[in-house]
């Protein structure tokens, strides 16, 4: 694996945690408490006392960031539909997913890359710009394929460290290390990020960029973006369409799209730096399947229920957190479709309690130990978890 460097701990302050009362949400059907929820979809995720009965064939899965909540009914329609076209490739249909990924993020579509996922983004990225003489420089916690795939080609690997309090790091910690480092350096961010669910302040991201060396590659991995409710945040594609040519925002259609099977995700960047990732991949034709170019392009044209999505998320998160409030275990202000809070127990303890009820929780992140990355199910789940937690509260065994 890469070399890697440490430096002293530094801290940031925190934000306000979310404040409703267990009651209120509790007794709150989802268009009430969440308005603006088009009523088409307002039966799929009602806030009505849902019994679930989870068992160790169906457990509640809260442990990889999936969207519990599904594709929209229009994206499964025509992923189901494909089937039948499927011993063709997906030639002729990619041009529409593309141009409307494109319009999304106001660029052409030659800044517009397809992988299989995000993570074959991040490889492709990387291994494009991998020289003996550069560096990764990353957030001591984040997702760690940036950090796999640079020590797969032997980058020196500078992880900036992050507070033990909130996990917080320092953007000019990021940069000092780029200036300390004689040779060309890659910035990995995962904004929001992951498994801290926290954001990177856009306003100085955006003015390290535009004062950024020429030999610093910036790859933005944006997979939570559509669930940031903070309104300063604000995708890195804008760099992009204001010319920057050394930005890349990795995309995936896994978690907003809920569509994490069926492998869709792309890069944004200029023609010229996708010219040279696109080596490093397939073409995008042979490497998107007919259903998931398919169910993707019916994602992108289906925004009521994105948005939909996006709500039933937003009030999952205010279910859990007020649930900790109850228990006392502090919590980060989380962006995503996950809480990241401590534990009053190790987390293979709190693992095997929560398996015991038929609930799957996130492996571990060192070196955040007492720490615990719960993905967010439908309001319905959250519910269960809550109840599971406050009658293990209840028996003191947590």
């Amino acid at each position: 694996m890469g070399k890697e460097t440490t430096h002293a701990p530094i801290s940031r302050s925190r934000r306000g945690f979310l404040g409703m009362s267990g009651a209120a949400i509790a007794g709150a059907a989802l268009g009430q408490f969440m308005p603006g929820i088009p009523k088409a979809f307002a039966k799929e995720s009602t806030s009505e006392a849902t019994v679930l009965t989870p068992s160790s064939q169906s457990p509640v899965r809260l442990n990889y960031n999936e969207n519990a909540l599904g594709m929209a009914p229009s994206a499964q329609r025509a992923a189901s539909s494909s089937i039948a076209h499927s011993n063709r490739y997906p030639f002729a249909h990619l041009g529409k997913l593309q141009s409307l990924v494109a319009e999304h993020h106001k660029v052409s579509g030659d800044s517009i890359l397809f992988t299989p996922g995000s993570s074959d983004a991040i490889r492709a990225s990387i291994l494009a710009h991998a020289t003996p003489e550069t560096q990764l420089v990353i957030p001591e916690l984040t997702y760690g394929d940036g950090a796999l795939y640079a020590g797969f080609y032997d980058l020196v690997i500078h992880k900036v460290p992050s507070s033990r309090e909130d996990w917080s790091f320092k953007l000019e910690d990021m940069q000092q290390a780029v200036r300390n480092h004689a040779g060309p350096s890659i910035v990995y961010l995962v904004n929001p990020n992951n498994p801290t669910s926290t954001i990177v302040s856009s306003d100085a991201l955006e003015a390290w960029v535009k004062n950024s060396r020429t030999d610093t590659l910036f790859i933005i991995d944006e997979a939570y973006g559509e669930f940031v409710n903070d309104e300063t945040y604000r995708s890195a594609d804008r760099l992009i369409v204001n010319g920057a040519g050394n930005v890349l925002v990795l995309k995936t259609f896994s978690k907003i799209h809920a569509m994490a099977g069926l492998r869709v995700g792309y890069a944004v960047g200029s023609a010229e730096r996708l010219e040279r990732v696109s080596h490093y991949v397939e073409e995008d034709s042979m490497t998107l399947s007919y259903p998931g170019v398919m169910a993707a392009t019916a994602s992108m044209q289906s925004p009521d229920f994105l948005a939909h999505s996006k709500h039933s998320n937003d009030e999952s998160r205010a279910i859990y957190t007020a649930a900790l409030d109850d228990l006392g275990w502090n919590y980060l202000p989380g962006q995503t479709n996950f809480v990241f809070h401590r534990i009053s127990k190790p987390l293979k303890e709190f693992q095997a309690s929560m398996k015991a009820h038929h609930i799957l929780i996130g492996r571990a992140f060192p070196p955040a130990d007492g720490w615990c990355r719960m993905s967010l199910g439908t309001p319905e789940e959250m519910r269960y978890v809550v109840a599971v937690l406050r009658e293990m509260k209840a028996k003191g065994a947590v």
